[in-house]
């Protein structure tokens, strides 16, 4: 058989790629359309979230039997510098009962309360969550404005204006989340390659991995098989980007590497997807599997995060190994143009002995030890931060930065009312103890007074005191009964504090306790929070090791050895701890954070372990293909002249994209932007260029134990048949 018989046809050379060109184009024009629809499929509600174990949920739950409200309650806060005369609340009245014809405004609005002060009155507003939330909110609080008397603030807050909120926090995620990573990732791309078409070549990467995950998890959400969120759509958008654009900078190095070598394109292309074919599906498989660790968690957001992120890196990973090598093969040198490759022949990449990673791999095999016990230290000086991170939770109110109008409006409230007005304690409890759950809970510092449902009262519920339910009229009348559903009736206990207060915290968890031997549930805002921030801390205590377990099972099996993997993990684990302790005292001292949620180490270790031992493995694996040959010392060396400039091209794009998180005004996202950014850098200029490389040049081919490298080091089995070669001419 002749040599042009075994090569493919011109035609197939063209049309099998093309064909993967334009199935990644119909994939896109399929998902590009739901960018702006995943709000329709999404929801932020923290209730939402909760594990179905959780108290609050068990009382959210019954709380639907209880009354047909099922609205999102916004609390009305207007405020008067005198106060308020009777002619102003029959006013307040009035447009209240406007407000209530409102389209998105669910069942009755309430009366104006006034406070025990007379200077404010407080009232509420059932919104309907199906309907946009912040548009119902405003024509609420145009209607108020134009119908309230002169003089007299209105503020809106309570549930609905905490979700509206977060809602407009979330707004830029679909247009200036995107434009701002894709404008990094450009900038970066056009440095690295000096090249007009490639960079676009690797964005199309990116964008049509992305368009395609969100085809397919939209439609998943859509069918209830997943949960979206927000947090997780942007985490989702960012992680693409990120990944795929590493994943086409390995494969296009590679490629650049090998059309140095040969001439025909098609022989370049697949040598460049078989050489990166191996690291991109190892670091892929170690992110999915770490992902997936958090399909453990009690909380829906957590879990929900998993697949959905999962399947982000299955199709940046499909992009990078099928769209980027069509159409690099389609282009061939003409993508790297101005500075297309030029075929040298007996060109050999690791023999370059220049350059700025030339220089680097110098400095190690000159001091490794010195380097690496070196740079340890001053990593394990950055971790003694982490004891100043506060990851115990964040008030409601204080997960929005900027200006807010629903907590602008939760202080006034708590100026005029009890903090916890209109967002009470559920009590679930037996009929019987009724009177007996009341009184504990009126004996509770943090309790301003009690209620208990009752369709009976005119307003839906009756106070209820050491003395009983209480009547409403003149002595003599007779107390509302209350509804009672399946033996059970729900108390309201009103906070003295703010609802997503530290002190709220205190009296729920009181209740808690106090209210047990009567077989009460107690639910509510403030239980939300509790049970959320519980779950976060269980869920970072159990996730965390697993995820240790599985990527060091993962590199054991990659990289055929069990020291390295121990080694590689143990140092992005001390990257991790540096990186949150460095972040900690960031968001202490510079930017004055109101804490942090349980939830944010967890991501980071997730995020940051799982992709810091990206370039870990980018690294070790071609360390080890170049150990066969030259040895482990000198494939370190090699390895690190050859992957250096790529993998820190890679690192700077994962920590722009991160970093863009911070566009989005959410205290978490944020957070997490800075200590995966922060990390990822500390990583790619630290950890993978001198820290790794130093630690395994010190240790030498034993390493690789118990793989038989670790015995038979190809270099020195080379250099003893060296010697034992009779010299020329002999």
């Amino acid at each position: 058989m002749t040599s042009h018989s075994r090569s493919p046809r011109r035609w197939l050379r063209v049309l099998l790629p093309a064909v993967l060109v334009l199935v990644w184009l119909a994939g896109a024009g399929l998902g590009g359309p739901l960018f702006g629809k995943v709000e329709e499929v999404s929801s932020n509600d923290p209730a939402a979230y909760l594990p179905t174990s959780a108290e609050a949920t068990a009382v959210q739950d019954a709380q639907a039997d209880f009354s047909d409200a099922d609205g999102i309650p916004a609390i009305v806060v207007l405020v008067g510098t005198e106060p308020l005369t009777e002619a102003e609340l029959d006013q307040i009245a009035a447009a209240m009962a406007e407000v209530a014809d409102l389209p998105g405004v669910q069942g009755e609005t309430s009366p104006p309360i006034p406070s025990e002060d007379g200077l404010a009155a407080q009232a509420f507003v059932p919104i309907d969550g199906e309907a946009g939330i912040a548009d119902v909110l405003a024509e609420v609080e145009q209607v108020l404005s134009d119908e309230v008397p002169a003089g007299i603030e209105v503020y809106l807050t309570g549930p609905a204006g905490f979700t509206a909120d977060l809602a407009a926090g979330f707004a830029g995620i679909d247009g200036l989340l995107l434009a701002v990573a894709l404008a990094a990732v450009l900038v970066i791309l056009l440095a690295v390659y000096r090249s007009f078409l490639l960079p676009l070549v690797v964005l199309s990467t990116s964008m049509f991995a992305l368009c395609v995950a969100l085809l397919v998890v939209w439609w998943l959400a859509k069918w209830d098989v997943l949960m979206l969120s927000g947090q997780t759509q942007g985490i989702l958008f960012i992680l693409v980007i990120g990944a795929a654009t590493d994943y086409s900078l390995l494969l296009v190095a590679r490629y650049r590497e090998e059309l140095r070598s040969v001439e025909d394109k098609v022989v370049a292309t697949r040598r460049a997807v078989k050489g990166s074919v191996e690291p991109i599906l190892a670091s892929g498989g170690t992110v999915i599997a770490g992902l997936l660790c958090l399909l453990l968690s009690d909380l829906k957001s957590n879990s929900g995060l998993g697949p959905v992120a999962a399947i982000g890196i299955v199709f940046a990973m499909l992009s990078a190994l099928t769209f980027l090598p069509a159409a690099l093969l389609l282009l061939g040198r003409a993508a790297f143009w101005p500075r297309r490759p030029v075929f040298e022949e007996g060109h050999v990449s690791g023999d370059v002995t220049d350059g700025v990673w030339a220089r680097v791999a110098s400095f190690v095999q000159r001091r490794p030890r010195v380097i690496w016990l070196g740079t340890a230290a001053v990593l394990a000086l950055g971790t003694l931060g982490v004891t100043q991170l506060e990851a115990d939770g964040v008030p409601r109110s204080e997960l929005v930065l900027g200006s807010s109008q629903a907590r602008d409006g939760l202080e006034v409230l708590g100026e005029h009312f009890p903090g916890g007005s209109g967002q009470p304690a559920l009590v679930l409890v037996e009929e019987a103890a009724l009177q007996d759950a009341a009184e504990v809970a009126l004996a509770q510092d943090g309790v301003a007074n009690v209620s208990v449902l009752s369709s009976d009262s005119p307003s839906g519920s009756a106070p209820v005191t050491a003395e009983g339910i209480q009547a409403f009229g003149p002595p003599g009348t007779e107390p509302p009964a209350p509804t009672v559903v399946d033996g059970r009736v729900l108390l309201q206990a009103t906070l003295t504090d703010a609802p997503d207060s530290a002190e709220a915290s205190q009296t729920v968890r009181a209740l808690r306790t106090e209210l047990a031997p009567l077989g009460a549930l107690v639910g509510g805002e403030t239980a939300v929070a509790i049970d959320t921030n519980d779950a976060s801390i269980h869920d970072r205590n159990l996730i965390i090791p697993i995820v240790l377990l599985v990527i060091t099972g993962i590199l054991m099996l990659l990289l055929r050895s069990v020291l390295a993997p121990v080694l590689l993990l143990a140092t992005t684990v001390l990257s991790f701890g540096t990186a949150m302790g460095v972040a900690a005292l960031v968001f202490n001292g510079i930017f004055d954070f109101p804490g942090a949620d349980p939830a944010v180490p967890l991501y980071g270790f997730v995020f940051l372990v799982a992709l810091g031992i990206d370039y870990n493995i980018f690294l070790m694996t071609r360390v080890r293909e170049e150990a066969l040959t030259h040895g482990t010392r000198e494939g370190v060396l090699r390895g690190l002249r050859i992957t250096g400039g790529v993998i820190t091209s890679a690192g700077v794009v994962l920590a722009a994209t991160f970093a863009a998180l911070s566009v989005i005004p959410i205290l978490f996202l944020v957070q997490l932007a800075f200590i995966v950014a922060f990390g990822v850098l500390l990583d790619t200029f630290v950890v993978r260029s001198l820290l790794v490389p130093a630690l395994v040049h010190d240790v030498g081919r034993s390493v690789w134990w118990p793989s038989k490298l670790s015995r038979r080091d190809p270099a020195s089995v080379r250099g003893a048949e060296e010697r034992d070669r009779p010299e020329a001419g002999s």
